[in-house]
């Protein structure tokens, strides 16, 4: 299982700097959309090479001219570029076409997808499949159950599970338990805490012991 830091609404300067706290816990870093909106393809750039041996997430959250924004991503640095479940299929065939060109990884974000969507998504079986709640689900209705979003279809062994939203150390075993992600996406819960280091490294700890 995987750690994915997510990292959103700081400067580049900043995220560089609280990486660097957290880099031994972490596996992935997760250049967030906010921070590729506000500084475009220069934030993956200098994640990468600053972290060169980490595997960069780029939180394109593409939805539409996904050849030319996953070229860009990939080319940036990035090993792992976003898009959207909700897109049209030709798009998300692009992104995979592409992915396989560079030699590159696709997460797709189920993030409001029904369930007949995630039905017709699972045929992509290279990629990884991101159960996500969002931030202003978590700001505004508290909803903080990734299983329940998506039922049963992610429960396929064979699928590659990410999970999102509001992960705690509190929600956390019961998120192994349940959904068995291969990859955990923490951001708040390591970004905003008092010593991000110890926090990561919890979280860390506790993989290890549900391995």
């Amino acid at each position: 299982m995987k750690l994915q830091l997510a990292l959103d609404r700081m400067e580049i300067a900043e995220a560089i700097k609280l990486t660097e706290k957290v880099q031994d816990s972490i596996d992935w870093i997760e250049v967030g959309t906010s921070l590729i909106k506000e500084f475009g393809m220069k934030s993956v750039q200098e994640l990468k090479r600053t972290f060169p041996n980490k595997w960069i997430v780029a939180d394109m959250k593409t939805i539409d001219n996904a050849r030319y924004e996953f070229e860009m991503a990939y080319q940036a640095g990035a090993d792992i570029a976003t898009v959207m479940g909700v897109s049209p299929l030709v798009t998300i065939d692009a992104c995979m076409e592409v992915a396989k060109r560079y030699n590159k990884l696709v997460m797709i974000d189920l993030l409001n997808t029904s369930e007949e969507q995630v039905k017709e998504l699972v045929k992509y079986n290279e990629a990884i499949f991101c159960a996500h709640v969002s931030k202003d689900e978590q700001e505004e209705s508290d909803v903080k159950n990734l299983v329940t979003k998506h039922g049963g279809l992610l429960r396929d062994p064979s699928l590659k599970l990410a999970a999102a939203g509001g992960i705690t150390l509190e929600s956390f075993e019961g998120l192994i338990k349940t959904l068995n992600p291969s990859v955990v996406i923490l951001g708040s819960a390591i970004t905003k805490a008092n010593y991000p280091a110890a926090a990561a490294a919890e979280f860390k700890e506790a993989i290890q012991k549900g391995e």
